[in-house]
């Protein structure tokens, strides 16, 4: 079954100031809860964690002093700057929020599989819940699969992948592009698959994407905290899924987590 999403609007471009790109060392993986990893291991991974979220959070601030001084300025258009200011803010405040959440995942204070849950209805919550910002970047939303499957995650942790598949779409793949949530099994498997026909990624960056702040371009630097997959890909490592990436520049995006069915 296909449902459409259909609401098209102009996009509206803005200039963001440029913002150099992060290309964090390999993050190493967490197999084992943090305070049973070797001292020297936990300080290095401790130290890297905390420059960079130094730097994403010392970003919007540096904005955000930047539209006060120029509100300052002969003939500066202050309501405008102001909204500006505020969506920085914004932003701050949504990286602050993933900040803890990916805390809470590692540390095990959120629990992400307890039962199952019928995939299809959340999958078109969220994609409802996010159709007047796709309309706005020019992005197309579509759901497919099978009404009937379950995945073995709390509802709340299916919406939180759900909405960051989608919202990677939304803000990368670029105007005219078609994000699709899918659901459906593969073999003794069950897929759920973020895809998309935008601008893609370059092969070498595919297996980077899941580490925390990575951007594969400058385009990246400037958009999103950088967290969004790395939530997903803790997800779906806790309930006992699989995760990759798959695509090319030019070819689109294809996020799929797959789960024992």
């Amino acid at each position: 079954m296909k449902r459409l999403f259909r609401r098209r609007a102009e996009p509206v471009e803005l200039e963001p100031e440029p913002v150099a790109a992060i290309e964090p060392s390999p993050e190493p993986e967490l197999v084992e809860p943090l305070e049973v990893l070797a001292p020297d291991a936990y300080e290095a991974l401790r130290t890297s964690f905390t420059a960079a979220v130094s730097h994403e959070l010392r970003t919007p601030l540096a904005r955000i002093l930047a539209l006060l001084d120029s509100a300052g300025l002969p003939d500066a258009d202050v309501e405008e700057l102001i909204e500006q200011a505020r969506a920085e803010v914004e932003q701050a405040g949504e990286l602050i929020d993933e900040i803890l959440f990916l805390s809470e995942l590692e540390t095990g204070g959120e629990v992400v599989a307890l039962g199952s849950t019928r995939a299809f209805p959340v999958l078109a919550e969220v994609l409802d819940h996010l159709s007047e910002r796709a309309a706005r970047a020019g992005v197309e939303l579509r759901l497919e699969g099978d009404e009937t499957l379950e995945l073995p995650l709390r509802v709340r942790m299916l919406r939180v992948v759900a909405h960051n598949l989608a919202e990677n779409a939304i803000r990368y793949a670029g105007h005219g592009a078609t994000c699709t949530l899918s659901v459906a099994r593969d073999g003794d498997r069950v897929v759920l698959s973020g895809r998309d026909d935008g601008i893609g990624v370059a092969e070498r960056d595919l297996p980077r994407l899941f580490e925390r702040f990575y951007r594969a371009d400058q385009a990246r630097a400037s958009r999103g905290t950088g967290l969004g997959l790395a939530i997903v890909k803790h997800v779906v490592a806790a309930a006992g899924g699989e995760i990759e990436a798959r695509g090319a520049r030019g070819e689109g995006l294809e996020i799929r987590c797959s789960f024992p069915g």
